[in-house]
Protein backbone atom coordinates (compact mmCIF):
# COMPACT_ATOMS: atom_id res chain seq x y z
CA UNK A 1 0.00 0.00 0.00
CA UNK A 2 2.52 2.38 0.87
CA UNK A 3 4.75 1.74 -2.57
CA UNK A 4 1.39 2.65 -4.01
CA UNK A 5 0.66 5.50 -2.56
CA UNK A 6 4.20 6.66 -3.49
CA UNK A 7 4.08 6.03 -6.97
CA UNK A 8 0.61 8.02 -7.12
CA UNK A 9 2.50 10.86 -5.15
CA UNK A 10 5.24 10.82 -7.57
CA UNK A 11 3.10 10.19 -11.09
CA UNK A 12 3.34 13.74 -13.14
CA UNK A 13 1.62 12.02 -16.12
CA UNK A 14 -1.13 14.41 -16.24
CA UNK A 15 0.62 17.33 -15.12
CA UNK A 16 1.44 18.93 -18.41
CA UNK A 17 -2.31 18.64 -20.37
CA UNK A 18 -3.45 20.33 -17.17
CA UNK A 19 -1.06 22.72 -17.44
CA UNK A 20 -1.77 23.23 -20.87
CA UNK A 21 -5.88 23.61 -20.28
CA UNK A 22 -5.24 26.15 -17.68
CA UNK A 23 -3.52 28.22 -20.55
CA UNK A 24 -5.72 27.70 -23.11
CA UNK A 25 -8.57 28.26 -20.55
CA UNK A 26 -6.74 31.91 -19.62
CA UNK A 27 -6.51 32.80 -23.29
CA UNK A 28 -9.76 32.38 -24.20
CA UNK A 29 -10.89 34.68 -21.27
CA UNK A 30 -8.74 37.43 -22.38
CA UNK A 31 -10.37 36.76 -26.28
CA UNK A 32 -13.84 36.80 -24.91
CA UNK A 33 -13.10 39.84 -23.02
CA UNK A 34 -11.24 41.83 -25.89
CA UNK A 35 -13.97 40.47 -28.00
CA UNK A 36 -16.94 42.06 -25.95
CA UNK A 37 -14.77 45.34 -25.50
CA UNK A 38 -14.34 45.74 -29.31
CA UNK A 39 -17.96 45.03 -29.97
CA UNK A 40 -19.32 47.44 -27.58
CA UNK A 41 -17.10 50.07 -29.16
CA UNK A 42 -17.99 49.45 -32.48
CA UNK A 43 -21.71 49.63 -32.11
CA UNK A 44 -21.22 52.47 -30.24
CA UNK A 45 -19.05 54.28 -33.11
CA UNK A 46 -22.15 53.38 -35.99
CA UNK A 47 -24.45 54.64 -33.19
CA UNK A 48 -22.63 57.99 -33.36
CA UNK A 49 -22.07 57.70 -37.26
CA UNK A 50 -26.09 56.70 -37.60
CA UNK A 51 -26.84 60.12 -35.91
CA UNK A 52 -24.63 62.01 -37.87
CA UNK A 53 -25.97 60.84 -40.96
CA UNK A 54 -29.51 61.49 -40.00
CA UNK A 55 -28.51 64.92 -39.04
CA UNK A 56 -26.99 65.60 -42.47
CA UNK A 57 -30.21 64.35 -44.11
CA UNK A 58 -32.55 66.22 -42.18
CA UNK A 59 -29.94 69.57 -43.03
CA UNK A 60 -30.06 68.66 -46.42
CA UNK A 61 -33.81 68.14 -47.37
Amino acid sequence: MKNLAKRFMNDESGATAIEYGLIAAGIAVAIITAVNTLGSDIGKMFDRVGDKVDTIAKVAT
